[in-house]
Order: C-alpha cells, then sequence, then structure tokens
C-alpha cells in the first residue's frame, strides 16, 4: 500500500512590524486552496542621472524593492457544503482583505493610508511586504448565477532587495499534519466516492474538508488504490 507524502501548503498571513522593521505580531495563516504553478520574484532599483553630455556615472536614487507575483486558484464546484457555501468568492475575500488599509498616518491632503504588512510562504520561501494588487477572475458559473471558481493574482513589493529563507518546521502549520508512517491510512475501492469512503469509517460528512487537506482533484471518482490518511475516531 502507498503512502502519501505530506504537501506543504502555501500561506499569506497579516504581519505587524516595529519601528526597527521586525516583526512583533502575527495573525492567523490562510493556507491556499490549491498551491501556485509558479512564483515570479523582480529586483529593481531607481536610478538617476543628469543629462551631461560627457556622461556621468549612474546614481541610486532610492532604496532598491523586491517584488513577488504569484496567482492562485479557489474552486467550490466539487466541494458543495463547505463554508464557502457554493460561491467562492467566500473563499477569495480571505486574500482580498490584505488590500483593505489598517490606519493613515499624515493630515488633509498629507494624509497617507497604511496597508497591512502580509507574509507569504511556501515552504522555505518566504517574503514579506504588502499587497500591491490583487486581480480576480471569476471563471465558472452555476446554473444560478453563483462564481464557482476563480483564478486571483497576486503582486506583492517591499523596500528592499532581498531574498529570505525560511525554516521548514515554520511551515508545518500549513501542511498536511498526517506525518508518514504514523497515521493509520485508508485505501479507495473500485468506482468509490470521498464521501463513500469517510462513511465507512464513520464520519461521511467529514468528506470536504478531508479532500481539501489531501488536494483530491475529484472527490466523486477516487482513483482505485489510491491512499488517504483516516479520519480520527
Amino acid at each position: 500500500m502507498s503512502i502519501p507524502v505530506p504537501v506543504t501548503k502555501a500561506f499569506l498571513q497579516e504581519i505587524e512590524w516595529d519601528k526597527h522593521g521586525n516583526v512583533k505580531k502575527e495573525h492567523a495563516r490562510v493556507p491556499v486552496q490549491f498551491n501556485p504553478e509558479s512564483l515570479k520574484v523582480a529586483f529593481s532599483n531607481q536610478i538617476a542621472g543628469d543629462n551631461n553630455k560627457g556622461g556621468s556615472a549612474l546614481q541610486f536614487a532610492s532604496k532598491g524593492t523586491t517584488k513577488l507575483s504569484f496567482e492562485m486558484w479557489f474552486d467550490v464546484s466539487v466541494y458543495s457544503g463547505t463554508d464557502a457555501e457554493g460561491d467562492v468568492r467566500k473563499l477569495t475575500e480571505k486574500v482580498v482583505k490584505f488590500m483593505r488599509t489598517k490606519g493613515t498616518t499624515g493630515k488633509g491632503d498629507k494624509t497617507k493610508y497604511i496597508p497591512p504588512g502580509c507574509r507569504f510562504q511556501w515552504g522555505s520561501f518566504l517574503f514579506e511586504g504588502v499587497v500591491e494588487s490583487i486581480n480576480e477572475n471569476l471563471e465558472f458559473f452555476s446554473d444560478k448565477g453563483v462564481p464557482l471558481r476563480a483564478s486571483v493574482s497576486v503582486s506583492m513589493t517591499k523596500q528592499d532587495v532581498d531574498i529570505k529563507f525560511a525554516s521548514l518546521e515554520n511551515a508545518k502549520a500549513a501542511t498536511n499534519k498526517s506525518a508518514v508512517g504514523t497515521q493509520p491510512q485508508q485505501q479507495a475501492r473500485n468506482g468509490e466516492s470521498l464521501q463513500e469512503m469517510s462513511a465507512r469509517e464513520g464520519h461521511p460528512e467529514n468528506w470536504q474538508p478531508r479532500a481539501l487537506a489531501n488536494n483530491v482533484e475529484d472527490p466523486l471518482r477516487m482513483r482505485q488504490g489510491a491512499t488517504l490518511p483516516s479520519t480520527p475516531a
């Protein structure tokens, strides 16, 4: 019997910095439904020079920046009855909240709005900055006009040219918690759905979160012989 390898899930997390730029508070993690296919990182410096005919050495006008962009997918078309209640926007709104300002500084025309700090982590990849933009595309609708699938493109930025590596221990909360060889496994029978598998263990109501936790793409038609961690008694 094969044992599935635990899958580390990427997550977003609101963070707060102190005056020295160190993280002083961490809020709840928002795990992605499906890990991004790729991450794009861009480093840049704002450069200035003058128009002297003889030319001049380039000068760095400001501190460099690092930008991260990625795309996530959310789909509730096969998970009716989840906390999304059939509308994918109830999942994507957890990402959109990272665009909402947390306060202001200055007055009048000099007022500046402060976005929340945001951490994106996927295994050892760590990026801490602010969300610059979010583009959401609703891809699939029910016969009642309810959006069921969406792609969300996220762009983040930080005022620094830096690469951070995170300890894999810090990502455990977003990882499939069934360690290899330490939790009983259940094997799918021919033509069985995930709900039927869960019913065999006495927990038919647990099939939706079980599907999400184990990245099951089609819970209605499980592959014969596929194994999943058993539902705790």
